[in-house]
């Protein structure tokens, strides 16, 4: 047993060195102490976590109910619940990140720089593809079957698994600060520094086979969302009636399917070169490293749409449903989204103008980027356009919104300038990058999954978050981020690179303080999100709005009970119009029972999504530290449980029809004895989700 040849291949690289607890009791200086503690909190977080759960005796309830759902409802709210928790980790080690900067002028800091180099890879890759990729995908999954009249996704079973898949990524990334090092690479993990000769620990690996599951998952729920709104829309629900979230949402779909297989390639051949002493990105072996840059970015930029469109679709029914009025220039918003969709495939090349191109190239990967912002333009001026002369109620998701809009306006100007490729071959590489990146994706899309999240509350649970710690968190949110990134502006143009572990600039520290302030202030936004919840949560009879339509809103979402019931809808609604529930709502046809009730057919349950996710990051983390026998043995679970769920024939559940049409009579029985608010109550406990339509039906609409 004590074979050096057994010991390597019952555990593979894994030694106790490999454990930060074990080395910071050999090091103990800040940075290994500060290591020691982050993985001190994901073991006792798991372990806490499995603990409650038991004294609750809920781990049935969360295995029948959630963890082998298939209800796209209960998927979509599970992603959203894994996004804040890596929002959660990712925010944290901003804050890390610029308090040492701050402390950091001409003096060494607290951090080492090879943790600081950690610190930025592992913020940035979450906060894309585990923090951004996982909300989008929750919302959608949620919203999009409700709003187009289908029961559920298109394929339940695989939705399943690209939640899993994604759930086992992110797993990777939290393993890695208990077990391990993450990656130094930054999160587009460039080579040849992420090759083996450069980089010889675990933690490119990590960042690999965690980038690699988030791509796989992210195609699964682009080819789902896709099949969905084509194959499953209401009966009248033409495309030209489709939501405006709806639209953004197949746009992104698609750029899914497009996007991330280059990522997936990318990451594989770099793995390949790791594992296999392949050269695709050796440059003296024959490779191209160039190769790796055009297929990151290839998915790059489509990626920064991937996550900005579907909070475009966001900002489009908040505006909408918070002033009252239909969605202006909804044509001319549609185009604009699938002209976007077409450009973000153009302009790649604009990530690397300073890599060697010629200037012919340059220029004309710049001007198609100058391009790309005309649509977007047209989208401010139709949502300016939509609040117009109409009845705007200053709610949190409204205040993000309107936030958004000016703020991305000031990025799309930054954006202008670094599309232009002499001006980015002094910008590329300092701050001011940096900022205006924050600049398009933190108002671009945290804002928007934030509207989201607060605007479709109620439908998913049945009672709105409290309002007053709505305002607080969108305040801190706004005004954090003004302070934290509108400083490296600043910095940047004064020529301060980004990545930088020390500065030797003692005139940068104002600024460095200011951004270092923004981003606590930002922290205690998140923090303020989630007091809202639990506040929310306590207060949850007070607030409870059942008959689900608390704002007036306009799509089929909101004409159902909130929360929905697992089939969505008692009968399949048909639409003679855009906006189908406003329209009904105004010719009095809501809220009444169907002619008829048919039994419904539902997916059944199933563990095998579950079972794939989780051995599919097994098998990753035996790659990581080559511990062959657990890679093989979880990629057999893997093949072995697809091959056996291609054999389950008993696959789905019926519901009888006595069944739906009893829950259906209470339901609308409640709605119809419910109150309808006037818009100043609509914050209020007489608010039980039946808010008053405006303006007021006409005789000719009642």
């Amino acid at each position: 047993m004590n074979d050096p040849s057994f010991a390597t291949f019952l555990f593979g690289q894994l030694s106790w060195g490999a454990l930060p607890f074990v080395r910071a009791w050999r090091e103990p200086n800040i940075s290994e102490i500060i290591g020691a503690g982050a993985g001190a909190i994901v073991v006792l977080g798991a372990v806490g976590a499995i603990a409650l759960i038991t004294w609750l005796r809920a781990w049935k309830y969360l295995w029948t109910e959630w963890f082998t759902s298939v209800d796209h409802k209960k998927i979509g709210i599970m992603y959203v619940v894994l996004a804040g928790i890596m929002l959660s980790r990712a925010l944290i080690e901003a804050v890390l990140i610029r308090t040492q900067q701050a402390v950091a002028i001409n003096a060494p800091g607290y951090v080492e720089p090879g943790h600081f180099a950690q610190l930025f890879t592992t913020h940035g890759s979450i906060m894309i593809f585990f923090m951004a990729m996982p909300f989008l995908s929750g919302l959608m999954n949620y919203v999009v079957p409700l709003q187009i009249g289908a029961r559920d996704m298109a394929f339940p079973y695989l939705n399943s698994i690209g939640l899993w898949l994604t759930v086992g990524g992110a797993g990777l990334m939290m393993v890695s600060l208990a077990v391990g090092e993450f990656s130094t690479g930054g999160w587009s993990g460039y080579p040849p520094y992420t090759e083996l000769a450069f980089s010889g620990g675990v933690g490119p690996d990590y960042w690999i086979w965690a980038v690699t599951l988030s791509s796989l998952s992210s195609v699964t729920v682009g080819i789902n969302l896709a099949c969905t709104i084509y194959k499953f829309r209401a009966p009248g629900m033409t495309f030209l009636r489709l939501p405006m979230f709806c639209w953004t949402s197949l746009c992104t779909a698609i750029l899914m399917i497009f996007a991330m297989p280059p990522l997936t390639v990318a990451t594989l051949l770099l793995a390949a070169d790791r594992y296999a002493g392949m050269h695709f990105f050796t440059d003296d072996g024959g490779g191209n490293m160039m190769n790796y840059v055009n297929l990151f970015w290839l998915f790059g930029h489509p990626e920064v749409y991937i996550v900005v469109l579907p909070a475009f679709g966001v900002y489009s029914e908040v505006i909408s449903a918070f002033s009252s009025k239909e969605l202006y220039g909804y044509k001319s918003l549609v185009i604009a989204t699938m002209a976007i969709a077409v450009l973000s495939f153009t302009v790649w090349l604009h990530h690397f103008f300073t890599m060697g191109q010629s200037a012919s190239v340059n220029a004309a990967f710049g001007i198609a980027t100058m391009t790309i912002g005309i649509p977007t333009g047209v989208k401010i001026y139709d949502w300016i356009w939509t609040m117009f002369r109409g009845e705007v109620r200053f709610t949190p998701p409204m205040v993000l919104s309107m936030a958004f809009m000016m703020t991305f306006v000031l990025g799309g100007f930054t954006g202008i300038i670094l599309a232009t490729p002499p001006l980015d071959y002094m910008m590329h590489n300092t701050l001011f990058l940096v900022a205006h990146f924050h600049n398009m994706l933190i108002p671009g899309t945290l804002y928007g999954l934030l509207a989201g999240y607060m605007y479709w509350f109620p439908k998913a649970f049945g009672f709105r978050l409290n309002e007053r710690w709505g305002w607080l968190s969108a305040g801190c949110w706004i005004s954090g981020f003004y302070l934290a990134f509108f400083p490296l502006y600043v910095l940047g143009a004064a020529g301060m690179a980004r990545r930088t572990q020390q500065v030797f600039e003692p005139s940068f520290r104002p600024w460095l303080l200011v951004a270092l302030f923004g981003a606590f202030v930002l922290l205690t936004a998140l923090t303020t999100l989630f007091v809202q919840l639990y506040v929310s949560i306590r207060d949850r009879h007070a607030n409870a709005v059942p008959v689900g339509d608390p704002w007036d809103a306009r799509g089929l979402e909101w004409s159902v009970a909130a929360p929905p019931p697992e089939w969505n809808f008692a009968t399949i609604p048909h639409v003679g119009d855009r906006d189908a529930f406003y329209w009904r709502k105004r010719a009095g046809g809501a809220y009444h029972p169907a002619d008829h009730y048919r039994d419904i057919e539902m997916p059944r349950n199933t563990a095998c999504g579950l079972i794939i996710g989780v051995a599919a990051g097994a098998c990753c983390f035996g790659l990581v530290w080559r511990i062959w026998w657990m890679t093989l043995l979880f990629a057999g679970l893997v093949v072995a449980t697809v091959i056996v769920r291609s054999f389950m024939r008993n696959v789905t559940k019926t519901i009888p029809g006595a069944m739906v049409e009893a829950a259906d009579r209470r339901w609308i029985a409640e709605a119809q004895a419910a109150r309808s608010v006037p818009r100043e109550q609509e914050e209020s406990s007489l608010n039980q989700g039946r808010a008053k339509i405006f303006p007021q039906p006409t005789a000719k609409h009642a």
